[in-house]
């Protein structure tokens, strides 16, 4: 992905670090080469060098680039995981999931990380996007998920013979384990996705379902998955399917939604970030009814929503890591929405402004496994950042809305915003 030469300004606004540092009431940040220069009080800066460019934050915010910490690119706002099961070729899928990573970077979100795709469009997304072939967010890469069968994402009875080639992999063991992590290795991910536990949205594995995988199964996967270099994690709701997850251990947990005390204990002691996804949650429960979710459905994501938030709340309050990422790319929970999370978190579950934007950067680029080179405005890290025009700290929820973003840089390149620069194309018919 290419960096801008040059040097630009970015003056005229707060700043926040991303770090959790208090904000700055009149900052500057200084971007050379695609890189900070410096970031801090506009009367600490040093003398701007010559021909600089300059970008107005118009009194408004001035923060790192978001990290969506669990990303679906190849999901298309389905109305059920069913859809999913290869309803549409590979080819639309791909064509789906570049506007959705298009999409992404358009919200401000300059960094994600897959929490599983269809096929293994992640792995070319990724290529493609470095090759600056299409706009989208820095990503890393998952693929198909692992599950046990009759698990989670193993809804297709036998006698359809339908093996979700384009989803999952369905296991039957320790040695199914490794085949699948095998060749997710040769397909070049970086994460691997797991099912150890059930679902509000399942009918015969709900949230409090543990065994979709064994804990010979999951520590398997894990095994093999270090032992080539690759990270694991997996969609972890009940109470035991966590502490499974930790014990095998995971390099994160999605949801994390009901930890006892002895969950807690081990979490803090390896230093897991939990990604909770929690705003997939809420819109089940607002939008359920109008896409035919039933009421017993409806009622285990409420139990979800209440169980994740006390959760998550508890685990950032002793210390721990809370990415932000909102399991979008359903029709109730739609690409686009990525900030209701931080939202939610900040006036419903009781983070504070700083917290939530410190774990959707900070934490996020931490998760991805390259804290050090982008998550928050600190010298020498790439400059992805991303100003607001309005106060995100009286308001985060300004963050929802793309018309106040004016501008998303990516490597000291503006690439989004009303601020972006407008590139005219003639199109010229012969004949």
């Amino acid at each position: 992905m290419k960096r801008e030469n040059g040097s630009t300004v970015i003056f005229n606004g707060q700043l926040i670090d991303g770090t959790g540092a208090a904000a700055v009431p009149d900052g500057l940040v200084l971007v050379t080469d695609g890189r900070i220069a410096y970031a801090g009080p506009a009367a600490g800066a040093p003398p701007l060098p010559h021909g600089v460019s300059r970008l107005d934050a118009l009194g408004g915010t001035i923060l790192p680039g978001l990290v969506e910490a669990h990303f679906h690119a190849t999901y298309f706002n389905i109305r059920t995981l069913e859809d999913l099961d290869i309803k549409y070729p590979v080819e639309y899928v791909s064509i789906l999931a570049s506007v959705n990573c298009r999409l992404a970077l358009e919200c401000g979100y300059t960094a994600a990380r897959s929490g599983g795709c269809l096929f293994n469009v992640d792995v070319w997304l990724r290529k493609a996007i470095e090759s600056d072939l299409i706009p989208g967010p820095r990503l890393a890469t998952s693929g198909r998920e692992i599950c046990s069968a009759g698990g989670l994402m193993d809804w297709n009875p036998e006698f359809r013979k339908i093996g979700m080639e384009g989803l999952v992999f369905i296991i039957n063991g320790t040695d199914d384990a490794r085949k699948a992590v095998r060749a997710l290795v040769k397909d070049g991910i970086e994460w691997v996705k797991t099912y150890p536990t059930g679902d509000a949205a399942a009918p015969d594995v709900n949230d409090h379902h543990t065994l979709c995988m064994t804990f010979d199964e999951m520590h398997a996967v894990v095994q093999t998955a270090h032992n080539h270099g690759l990270k694991v994690t997996g969609h972890c709701r009940a109470t035991e399917g966590i502490k499974n997850a930790l014990r095998a251990g995971y390099d994160a947990i999605e949801h994390g939604t009901f930890m006892d005390d002895e969950a807690m204990e081990l979490l803090l002691a390896r230093d897991v970030p939990v990604v909770p996804a929690l705003y997939f949650e809420k819109a089940s429960v607002i939008h359920g009814p109008e896409f035919g979710l039933s009421q017993r459905v409806i009622d285990g994501h409420q139990e979800t929503l209440d169980g994740g938030a006390a959760s998550a709340l508890r685990i950032l309050r002793a210390g721990g890591r809370i990415g932000m990422g909102g399991d979008y790319g359903f029709g109730w929970n739609p690409h686009g929405d990525y900030a209701k999370e931080l939202t939610f978190f900040t006036k419903e579950v009781g983070f504070t402004p700083i917290e939530t934007i410190r774990c959707a950067t900070k934490t996020g680029a931490e998760i991805m496994g390259r804290g050090d080179e982008f998550g928050t405005l600190e010298v020498g890290k790439l400059a992805d950042v991303l100003v607001i025009d309005g106060d995100v700290i009286e308001d985060i929820s300004l963050l929802e809305d793309r018309r106040n973003i004016l501008a998303v840089m990516q490597g000291g390149m503006v690439k989004a915003g009303r601020l972006a620069p407008r590139v005219e194309t003639t199109v010229t018919v012969n004949g």
